[in-house]
């Protein structure tokens, strides 16, 4: 029996906590301080949902704005985008709210969550939970604050969509084919040129 995948793709803006969010779920640990994203990182996750195996491809982007010409080109067929910013940065929100309007004009069935991240600095915290409730009620988007650092709710946020996309059907088997070109034994730096082929972070 073949295992379902999903393609998953992280946007946000520039030190957010996307690599982190993923490097917490993945690996279960939390570095400090973590060298930039160059394009995009690739890694798989299996999460389970009804005692089967759902295999996350998740594509972590750049944030830096140079990169974000890029973006289309990630996540393009996704089953689903998780948006992130910066509870303590109020900019970083303003630029999830235009990632969520660009996903809703360019991606069709895509699952979005919106994820404010670094909830653990709620002494500086710049955006209020009810207003980005608010929002995402108003939007019919799903909504977790996370904290990588003390990994607050990030078991839930890819369990969540792990169950989502199972419910739905929306597999990515076609994706997967074309990753297993690659050499993604271990999480790697990538880049996709305007062809739609792959090349090591180099290229960026």
């Amino acid at each position: 029996m073949n295992k379902k995948c999903f393609k998953l793709v992280l946007l946000g803006d520039t030190s957010v906590g996307k690599s982190s969010i993923v490097s917490r779920q993945v690996k279960g640990e939390f570095i400090q301080f973590q060298e930039p994203t160059i394009g995009a990182a690739f890694i798989t996750n299996d999460v389970m949902v009804n005692q089967e195996k759902v295999q996350l491809q998740i594509w972590d982007t750049a944030g830096q704005e140079r990169y974000k010409s890029l973006a289309p080109m990630y996540y393009r067929d996704a089953s689903s985008a998780i948006v992130v910013y910066d509870i303590t940065d109020y900019d970083t929100y303003i630029g999830a709210k235009k990632w969520v309007e660009e996903l809703k004009i360019k991606t069709g069935k895509c699952f979005i969550i919106l994820v404010g991240n670094k909830c653990d600095l709620h002494n500086r915290r710049c955006v209020s939970l009810e207003e980005a409730s608010s929002y995402t009620s108003e939007n019919g988007l799903t909504f977790f604050e996370t904290s990588a650092k003390d990994a607050k709710n990030i078991t839930e946020l890819f369990e969540k969509i792990a169950i989502e996309l199972d419910s739905n059907s929306i597999n990515c088997n076609s994706i997967n084919i074309k990753i297993k070109k690659l050499d993604v034994s271990k999480d790697r730096e990538y880049c996709m040129t305007p062809s739609g082929s792959f090349k090591m972070n180099k290229c960026c």
